[in-house]
């Protein structure tokens, strides 16, 4: 354990490596708020070396002040939009982690990389834990993108990726909810400033349609990060009985969620099963401790939720939005 500053001490959380990098008050009970600087101070020359920070031991006061902090950073905290998953706003800027049903896991993945603009930072506070797990893994996107086979990285690069979505029919997210709105025409808007295709089905429902990146350089480090969700959104995600079910009701082109090459042709299943397998080795999990906040540069770390039984409660904050060209 090292002593960063005379209030904080420092310290690998695990033995594989410094994500996360552990960050202890060097005193029990040592509120947030006393340290908050400090703590900035001490992110600041840490983060892009490790790609994230677990707080652990500080008194937090709740949402209201994990809000605070992660405002403290510098940049105004950003609402959830165009997001992929269900989630309720706790306050401005602060939301609950992706509410799917306890039992399911949700794979690795960075922040809002099925689009071409994400958030660089990502703060999780577990307010309440689960009574069996509930855990955040995590990973280095770099160790990441050095792991996936060059061959895989080359075709991904070359031809990006093209997400489609179809909106609510009771099946994925409603189109209101996602935009935060009810009015088509703002919907419309929200796309083409976005470079999204969109279009209304005959059923009054939406489907979009975005070409985006494979890999992206961070702005500051200039290394180099595996940066989508095509493993997530493509349908050999799905459990296969669910996968034959929803293509009993639906023809493909009208699934909830997949993905293609950026030129429209299928992802083969042995691809994405291959980089499953490359996220699978590098996953770094934890535990969760009550009060624990984690923060993430998004770009250099993915995260992902493991299933878990009884009440649990984190909470999630997003700020500092960045974009780059398909061609960065």
């Amino acid at each position: 354990m090292n002593a960063d500053s005379r209030m904080l001490m420092t310290e690998n959380l695990t033995a594989g490596g410094a994500l996360p990098l552990l960050v202890k008050p060097a005193a029990p009970g040592v509120a947030l708020s006393e340290v908050a600087a400090e703590l900035r101070a001490l992110t600041e020359r840490h983060l892009l070396r490790c790609g994230g920070l677990l707080f652990r031991g500080f008194a937090v006061a709740g949402p209201a002040e994990f809000k605070t902090f992660a405002a403290g950073f510098g940049h105004p905290l950003l609402s959830y939009e165009f997001g992929s998953t269900p989630r309720t706003r706790v306050e401005e800027g602060v939301y609950t982690s992706t509410e799917y049903p306890p039992h399911q896991s949700i794979p690795l993945h960075n922040e809002q990389a099925y689009t071409r603009e994400w958030p660089m930072k990502i703060w999780f506070y577990s307010a309440l834990v689960a009574e069996r797990g509930g855990e955040t893994p995590i990973a280095g996107s770099r160790e990441i993108y050095r792991r996936i086979d060059p061959a895989i990285r080359r075709r991904f690069e070359a031809q990006g990726l093209m997400y489609v979505r179809n909106f609510g029919n009771g099946l994925d997210v409603p189109w209101a909810q996602v935009f935060n709105t009810e009015d088509p025409s703002v919907v419309e808007r929200y796309c083409r400033a976005h470079d999204i295709d969109c279009e209304w089905k005959e059923d009054g429902e939406l489907r979009t349609r975005q070409i985006c990146q494979a890999t992206a350089r961070h702005p500051v480090t200039g290394d180099w990060v595996w940066f989508n969700q095509a493993h997530l959104f493509h349908v050999s995600n799905l459990e296969p009985d669910v996968r034959e079910a929803l293509l009993d009701v639906v023809e493909p082109e009208d699934l909830p969620r997949n993905v293609y090459y950026g030129d429209g042709s299928p992802i083969e299943d042995g691809i994405l099963n291959e980089i499953r397998g490359v996220l699978d080795e590098l996953t770094i999990s934890f535990p969760w401790q009550t009060g624990d906040i984690m923060m993430l540069d998004n770009m250099l770390a993915a995260h992902a939720r493991s299933p878990f039984s009884g009440p649990r409660k984190v909470v999630v904050a997003m700020a500092e939005p960045y974009s780059q060209t398909l061609s960065a």
